[in-house]
């Protein structure tokens, strides 16, 4: 893990990287570039951990990490404000939606969702009994390759 080597989009496309942003009050602060599926916890492993006396219940240290996010610690983090039907404003940290928890009108509020489409992926997940992965959403009547790869950076199951 090396949080001192550049980074592209291109070079973690396809790859199974993802290169976030580790910020705040961490050792070693800058972009680091993990496997696919690493965690919060895992972004501030390689930043060299938190500084002493910080508080981390900010931070879900569970949660799979997102390509392009930035990890900010120790410091309140603002919540996206995101609406409905809508993408997050330009430069704010995309709110994740669990396909697995979410509400219909939770799912609305993720890009090309609308009624139809969020009852059903709702519909979908009573039926098959959750999600195990986002290429699932594939199954879900009105979801393709396009939809999927809007989906994609706002979503998490």
């Amino acid at each position: 893990m090396d949080v001192s080597a550049p980074a592209s989009a291109a070079a973690t496309e396809g790859t199974g990287e993802v290169t976030v942003d580790v910020t705040g009050k961490v050792r070693r602060p800058g972009i680091v570039v993990l496997a696919a599926g690493a965690r919060v916890v895992d972004a501030l492993e390689a930043a060299g951990g938190e500084r002493g006396g910080v508080d981390l219940s900010t931070l879900n240290l569970a949660r799979v990490l997102v390509d392009g996010e930035q990890i900010v610690v120790g410091a309140a983090q603002a919540p996206a404000v995101v609406p409905p039907g809508g993408v997050p404003p330009p430069g704010a940290p995309p709110s994740l939606v669990n396909l697995n928890t979410a509400t219909a009108v939770e799912l609305e509020t993720l890009p090309d969702v609308g009624p139809v489409t969020a009852q059903s992926i709702v519909t979908w997940r009573d039926t098959n009994g959750g999600f195990t992965s986002i290429d699932e959403l594939l199954e879900v009547d009105g979801i393709g390759e396009v939809t999927l790869d809007k989906l994609t950076p706002y979503i998490t199951v």
